[in-house]
């Protein structure tokens, strides 16, 4: 027998009984003929070891859920930025595709600073991995990146009375800038939705749970913040389009967190309502109720649509932060791996499921 000085931590173990006759053995089931035996073996309880957490929690900071909010903010001004180029609305359309550029540079620097060094991010470009949604999100940042670049240089030429050092480039910019922002547009919803991907694919238990869902969430959250965004920054005269995408942000963003709460289980959805989390998620829906109203009710007023807009624009930072908290939270407690597990090993049990490589008959 070994001992180590880990021994202190072992829970105690159950007193083994012994037959009448003092010898250890099985156990007659119901007290029957003795045709039928068991063994003296409890119900496994399924703990982690020594309390250790299952799953390791994500390496990421506050550097990464700051992307998160970023690349749908830009994702969603991009979208806007199309929609005044299509219905001529200049202002708008210069103020979203500024917004773009501002929040995937600022979100693009986030990234690397989580990643460390620069050419790490490079290196992810090497290749193309379908299956994977770090490397298929790499390309559409890269590719909105572009486009973003290309339609927000050619507004600022024109800001500036095409004083930039142009040259001979000058033309082949305005030849561009249209499609440029069609590309930007395009790849606007695939960069507010992948990261909702790659969190769901971790097996970060909160998250996953919420991997069918979590899509919508931040596809919703996106359109919160590039509609508050550009209430913020544009007249009321041309901030129309933004004003009814708001409102169908809110709604959006309202049901698609019910539903994901509702569908996940209990247990693991628990950190969504707790802690830190909790209260970033729960004051992250107060302030997008409060911003839709103010945006329905604020008519011709910019003080109203402003405040609105900030209103909805800290609703979707709290939506990222919020859902980041709550899955790193999930990792470090044991119980939102293993008993999401059992419950989905009762379910099947109880459908019948018996004969495959995951449950066995109990």
């Amino acid at each position: 027998m070994t001992h180590s000085d880990f021994d202190s931590f072992r829970p105690p173990e159950p007193a083994r009984r012994r037959r009448p006759g003092g010898k250890r053995g099985s156990a007659r089931r119901g007290g029957g003929d003795g045709s039928r035996e068991m063994p003296m073996v409890p119900e496994p309880e399924f703990t982690s070891y020594y309390g250790r957490p299952v799953v390791k929690p994500a390496p990421w900071g506050d550097d990464v859920a700051a992307y998160l909010f970023l690349g749908g903010v830009a994702g969603g001004s991009a979208l806007l930025g199309l929609g005044g180029q299509l219905t001529g609305r200049p202002i708008l359309r210069r103020n979203a595709r500024l917004g773009a550029l501002a929040a995937v540079s600022v979100g693009a620097v986030a990234l690397v600073k989580d990643l460390g060094r620069p050419e790490r991010f490079l290196h992810m470009l090497r290749t193309f991995k379908v299956t994977s949604p770090m490397s298929v999100g790499s390309w559409i940042l890269s590719a909105f990146s572009a486009g973003a670049g290309v339609a927000a240089v050619a507004e600022i030429d024109r800001m500036t009375g095409k004083r930039l050092p142009l040259g001979p480039l000058r033309p082949v910019l305005q030849a561009v800038e249209g499609p440029a922002g069609v590309g930007a547009a395009f790849f606007g919803g695939p960069l507010a939705a992948y990261t909702a991907v790659l969190l769901g694919d971790t097996a970060t238990p909160t998250w996953n749970a919420a991997h069918q869902e979590l899509p919508f969430v931040f596809v919703s959250s996106a359109t919160l913040a590039s509609a508050g965004l550009a209430m913020v920054t544009t007249p009321v005269g041309e901030a129309s389009p933004a004003r009814k995408l708001a409102v169908l942000g809110v709604i959006g963003d309202v049901v698609a967190t019910r539903v994901m709460e509702h569908r996940m289980d209990p247990v693991a959805a628990e950190p969504l309502h707790e802690g830190k989390a909790g209260a970033m998620l729960a004051w992250s829906e107060r302030l997008a109720v409060a911003g839709g109203l103010g945006t329905l009710l604020a008519g011709r007023s910019r003080a109203v649509a402003a405040a609105s807009g900030l209103a909805l624009l800290a609703a979707s930072a709290l939506t990222r932060f919020g859902v980041f908290e709550a899955g790193l939270s999930s990792a470090k407690d044991p119980r939102y791996t293993i008993e999401p597990q059992k419950n989905r090993l009762a379910a099947r049990r109880a459908a019948g499921i018996t004969d495959d490589s995951i449950t066995t008959a109990g």
